[in-house]
């Protein structure tokens, strides 16, 4: 497990070198004061002002840095150094006070102490664990008591599909949880497909009977799941931006779950 989780951050690593000169994530807009947090995700956790915020898996801290804009006292965790270390750059430069936290995120419990009002995370973040049931542990324990865990991310039903083929959906990927990890190349990344970049990429299928469960497991309740026939990010090569900078399947397809939001907290004790 230690050779796929190294892999993974030596990629993300590299990755973040890319992402941060890229458009997709148009560092000089949010420079400006530009909210790149979609629509989504602002009403799924509504007011933030004066919130502590756990932000897991935060990549470089974009997101991170436009809760604290909003108000949230934020914490961003991942497990690339590289992100890190530019997340930490970032917040000085642009004078917003965040802390950033570089950790495996299963580790994450020996890194940080006190618990929080809301534990995030969002798009591209389930694939890359190995073990959902401990992935949720980490969230409730760092949870207050009446705290929200807010994740919007790609549907798992999406992720069945080959994201490689030029025109159609054609099944390709397991929809099932299996502990060996499928593995795929990589050429670029899903910000810039031309970028100067090849390895491989090792990830974990999970359907949504599995995030539920681990959720449940680890002592929280689902207050609300939805999906979406849409996703933030262009997953096939034919996918269409609307307006709004969602991306959707051409009308030649029927209506598909692409992404799903979920809210949970912890269970009362008399629950």
């Amino acid at each position: 497990m230690d050779h796929y989780l190294q892999s993974n951050r030596e990629l993300w690593n590299a990755w973040t070198r890319v992402h941060v000169k890229s458009k997709f994530y148009d560092v000089a807009g949010f420079k400006r004061g530009d909210n790149r947090l979609d629509s989504v995700v602002r009403e799924g956790l509504g007011d933030v002002r004066g919130k502590s915020l756990l932000h897991l898996q935060c990549h470089f801290g974009l997101d991170t840095l436009n809760w604290a804009r909003l108000g949230a006292r934020v914490t961003g965790a991942d497990f690339s150094e590289e992100a890190i270390t530019t997340a930490r750059a970032l917040a000085r430069e642009i004078g917003v006070d965040a802390r950033f936290v570089c950790a495996n995120l299963y580790d994450l419990p020996n890194a940080l102490e006190e618990k929080f009002d809301i534990v995030f995370t969002s798009h591209g973040v389930l694939s890359w664990l190995p073990d959902l049931n401990a992935w949720a542990r980490v969230i409730a324990r760092f949870l207050k008591p009446g705290g929200l865990f807010f994740i919007a991310e790609a549907h798992p039903t999406a992720y069945i599909f080959d994201d490689e083929h030029p025109d159609d959906l054609r099944v390709r990927y397991p929809y099932f949880h299996a502990d060996a990890p499928s593995q795929s190349q990589v050429q670029g990344s899903y910000a810039d497909r031309d970028a100067d970049i090849r390895g491989v990429e090792y990830w974990w299928a999970f359907s949504i009977g599995d995030v539920i469960t681990a959720l449940a497991r680890a002592g929280l309740r689902i207050e609300e799941l939805r999906e979406y026939p849409f996703n933030a990010w262009q997953m096939f090569p034919f996918m269409e931006q609307d307006a709004a900078g969602w991306w959707r399947l051409p009308d030649r397809f029927p209506p598909l779950p692409l992404m799903f939001a979920l809210k949970a907290r912890p269970r009362m004790n008399d629950e």
